[in-house]
């Protein structure tokens, strides 16, 4: 029985990975253990299950149909497995979760630790990145990202909370040059740009019931990094535009000035994403749960902008 588990579970690989060799690397076999684990079945089912060419597999008619039918079993087992899971007592095992570096590091982990110390049989491995990983081929099991996403039909997203922008300066910067009151009024201001591999990146401002306006400031700086460009603004650099979340405390402590208030700021959505499947994890759905209930809070009330 196990033999003939194996089987349909390699056959489902190679329909969902395109192919032998992308399915031999998902399951880490090597290409001809594939080839004959999927020859095998079909000699079993007595039915040709792939056309094969040289450079492709399709299925066949049987294929294709054997197919439906193996989803169908693999979802009821893998539903099995969730309500065992979801009856347990506790969030165990270990939690892969891919995030931007500083916005992990702020806002992300501290919510995961909160929940890793309710749980003690559960395990973080936290990775702070700004490049998109893939998921599925790193083995990640959740990735917090901003702003527009991409679509993936192998990935299930959910909003987790909003993260609103805001045009901030030093107070030194505004006795100098003055408050810009209009957006077409930061043209003659200097600003601080965030950009990677020396591309700036344009500011956004809504509109309503159109596309966001794209503004870039005349600026001589163009930094990597969110928390470089607040320490700037607060040197009195320029006008930076940043998320409240990190300029939060320090317009509190009056080192920054938010200017520009009666144009709202724009908002970006912060997803958690993770690899498609009729099984989700406690811990994976326990950790979206904390997000959702706490990040969303976070980037809205207790920034207090």
């Amino acid at each position: 029985m196990a033999d003939r588990l194996n089987g349909v579970s390699v056959f489902v690989e190679a329909v969902e990975a395109g192919g032998f060799a992308a399915a031999a690397q998902r399951l880490n076999l090597s290409r001809s253990a594939v080839g004959k684990s999927i020859a095998r079945l079909e000699e079993r089912l007595g039915a040709r299950l792939f056309h094969r060419t040289t450079r492709s597999q399709a299925l066949t008619e049987d294929g294709q149909v054997f197919y439906e039918r193996c989803l169908r079993a693999l979802a009821e087992i893998r539903e099995g497995e969730a309500m065992l899971d979801s009856g347990r007592r506790d969030v165990s095992g270990r939690l892969r979760v891919t995030m931007p570096a500083l916005f992990g590091r702020a806002c992300v982990a501290p919510l995961l630790l909160r929940l890793a110390a309710q749980h003690t049989a559960l395990e973080l491995e936290l990775n702070f990145n700004d490049r998109r990983v893939d998921l599925i081929e790193e083995g990640y099991d959740l990735a917090i990202r901003n702003g527009a996403l991409e679509s993936d039909m192998n990935l299930i997203t959910r909003r987790v909370a909003q993260q609103r922008m805001t045009v901030c300066a030093a107070p030194a910067y505004l006795r100098e040059h003055g408050a810009p009151l209009t957006l077409a009024a930061l043209a003659d201001h200097h600003a601080i740009l965030y950009g990677r591999s020396g591309q700036p990146r344009s500011w956004l401002f809504p509109v309503m019931g159109g596309p966001a306006v794209e503004i870039m400031p005349p600026s001589r700086y163009i930094f990597d990094s969110l928390d470089a460009i607040a320490d700037a603004a607060v040197a009195g650099a320029g006008l930076a535009w940043m998320p409240c979340w990190l300029v939060a405390e320090r317009v509190r402590r009056g080192e920054l000035v938010r200017v520009l208030t009666e144009h709202p700021g724009l908002v970006f959505d912060v997803h958690a994403l993770w690899p498609r499947s009729p099984l989700q994890p406690l811990r994976v759905r326990a950790a979206i749960d904390m997000l959702a209930a706490n990040l969303s809070r976070l980037m809205s009330n207790e920034v207090g902008l």
